[in-house]
């Protein structure tokens, strides 16, 4: 008396290969899904704008001292800080805030350092916690300056 036995081979191939088919349309599924936000919404105007910025960086790096950015934590507070050489001077400017996770949390306001020792200090209590790009481009004398620094609130 001979018993016929099904193989199971053939459904578990089918069976595999339907599964892995089924996790790739998943994961593009997924990615499809992922929002990407630029950094800046006008990201290519920017980019022809670029050698003045790499100029402006220069002029900022051969200042006799640095334009200090101090971040107080326990204060809730930025401090922006020109160097002596520019202080008493007329300047114009912005500070972009930039939160790479999330562009709808950026934000610019003037930069208008004032006093003797030519500073502007900004509150940061209503700022999220976490990473933020922190641009200041600011103009003295005719001579345009940037400074581009990484900060963590």
């Amino acid at each position: 008396m001979t018993t016929s036995r099904a193989n199971l081979w053939p459904y578990a191939i089918i069976a595999t290969f339907i599964l892995f088919a089924s996790y790739i349309g998943y994961m593009v599924q997924q990615a499809m899904s992922t929002n990407v936000d630029l950094v800046s919404a006008d990201y290519y105007q920017q980019e022809l704008a670029y050698q003045k910025r790499i100029e402006s960086v220069a002029r900022t790096a051969a200042l006799p001292a640095p334009v200090a950015v101090e971040y107080e934590p326990a204060a809730q507070r930025l401090t922006l800080k020109l160097p002596p050489s520019l202080a008493g001077q007329a300047v114009q400017g912005t500070v972009h805030f930039f939160r790479p996770s999330d562009q709808k949390l950026d934000f610019s306001l003037p930069f208008a350092p004032t006093g003797e020792s030519a500073q502007q200090q900004l509150n940061t209590s209503k700022l999220q916690s976490g990473y933020w790009r922190l641009r200041v481009d600011f103009t003295v004398g005719g001579q345009q300056y940037f400074v581009d620094k990484e900060l963590s609130i």
